[in-house]
């Protein structure tokens, strides 16, 4: 099987799969929580197509459907002796240049029942002790078909989970500029090279990169040029994430209905992928254009931070982490643009269900954020790094009452049947 982008993987929706003859499919995910997690909605979505689909994670805090399970306490334990041996050797790493794993420990999944029975296996976020390199051989060596979903550039890297400025990864990790010191055979060379060996190894491999970016880089590099790549964005439950009444949004969230607001999000605010400090100067920017306008920032994702508030020129609503989509639904209905200042990110879900909810984006042309916005339709693609751009973009969606909308290829049934013909053909392989 050839690298080929996905639009050439297309079957039709009443082909193959059918529910009397259910192929089965297990998800393998660090954690599974019920709001913003993309594995449940990869789940969903095959099991709507007539898969018999189930998750199996380290962590989850779904609650009812016996479809999802945790692996058990032994587990817990082997991710936490995996997390002590990795911030040892990752203490004196950069922590501006982002974050670092390290495969060392994981669990053996092989003999859980759904990995077992199952036709196909999908591999999304393992780390943090969840799987090791070792972990996943194992699970290779049962001949099934898995499917290897890249949500980083952890699988083509030494360990980095996005590499910058660096392109290291394209002939061989070494040498790390994220650890101090000058030594080439270093943790990212040792785990370049058991990576390398894994790939190479086994032909029941295949790789997905939801982006234009990484899929490029996946078969620029080294360690995935000679295996089956394809591209196909993360699914979104557009019957949930729909527009509806902006002014009856901003109620429910006590927002006045003539306050424009500005939504944010990021778990970690200070995140040196998230870009906070260029918002930061973009909103002072666009204080100092717009002086009149009645503006809000809405972050989510974060508690309530007076250093944040009292770093910017407008009033800020912190909703905190939010734990179930239909309030992030109500967020992004009451917001009239959202940003995503990110540096460095694969395709960002929350740039999806913005603009599902018919609400435009302003964001960095970085990474696969180019994908999603299509300049001045549907939002703001910004120079990179460049403050005063995002703040033009955050005026002229505010300005023109600018709309969002999803672009062809993130319809959820265009997605699944690119999904369900990569199936089949890595089953009939």
């Amino acid at each position: 099987m050839d690298q080929v982008d996905s639009k050439k993987l297309i079957v039709n929706s009443d082909q193959g799969f059918e529910s009397k003859n259910k192929k089965r499919v297990v998800h393998l995910q660090y954690g599974s929580s019920p709001s913003g997690n993309y594995v449940l909605r990869y789940h969903e979505a095959f099991m709507e197509r007539g898969l018999d689909s189930c998750v199996l994670s380290l962590h989850s805090n779904v609650i009812g459907d016996p479809k999802i399970q945790r692996i058990g306490k032994k587990g817990v334990l082997i991710r936490k002796v995996n997390q002590r041996i990795q911030d040892f050797y990752t203490r004196n790493i950069d922590k501006d240049a982002g974050g670092f794993a390290l495969s060392l420990f994981g669990s053996d999944v092989t003999s859980h029942d759904w990995v077992k029975n199952a036709d196909v296996i999908y591999v999304h976020w393992i780390l943090g002790g969840f799987l090791s390199i070792d972990g996943l051989e194992k699970i290779a060596k049962l001949g099934k078909p898995m499917i290897m979903v890249m949500h980083d550039m952890w699988t083509i890297t030494g360990g980095c989970f996005h590499s910058f400025d660096c392109q290291k990864f394209l002939s061989h990790c070494q040498n790390c500029p994220m650890f101090p010191g000058d030594k080439e055979k270093d943790l990212s060379y040792t785990q370049f090279e058991e990576k390398f060996k894994f790939y190479h190894n086994y032909d029941n491999l295949s790789f997905v990169a939801p982006s234009k970016w990484l899929f490029n880089l996946a078969k620029k590099g080294t360690l995935l040029k000679d295996k089956p790549v394809f591209r196909i964005p993360n699914p979104l439950d557009t019957d949930l994430f729909k527009p509806f009444e902006k002014k009856v949004a901003k109620k429910i969230l006590n927002i006045d209905q003539y306050q424009y607001v500005i939504s944010f999000g990021a778990n970690k605010i200070t995140s040196p992928y998230k870009g906070w400090t260029y918002l930061m100067d973009a909103l002072k920017d666009l204080k100092q254009r717009q002086p009149n306008l009645n503006i809000c920032l809405l972050i989510f994702g974060s508690g309530p931070n007076k250093e944040i508030q009292d770093s910017i020129p407008f009033p800020c609503k912190f909703m905190g982490f939010i734990t179930d989509d239909y309030t992030t639904n109500l967020v992004y209905n009451a917001s009239d643009v959202f940003v995503a200042p990110s540096l460095a990110d694969n395709l960002p879900t929350t740039i999806l269900e913005s603009l599902a909810c018919g609400t435009p984006v302003v964001g960095f042309d970085v990474g696969g954020i180019p994908d999603m916005i299509d300049h001045l339709k549907n939002g703001y693609l910004a120079k990179y790094k460049d403050a005063i751009d995002l703040s033009h973009g955050l005026n002229y969606c505010l300005s023109n009452n600018l709309g969002g909308y999803l672009l062809p290829d993130f319809y959820k049934n265009v997605i699944v049947n690119q999904h369900l013909a990569l199936m089949q053909d890595a089953i009939k392989e």
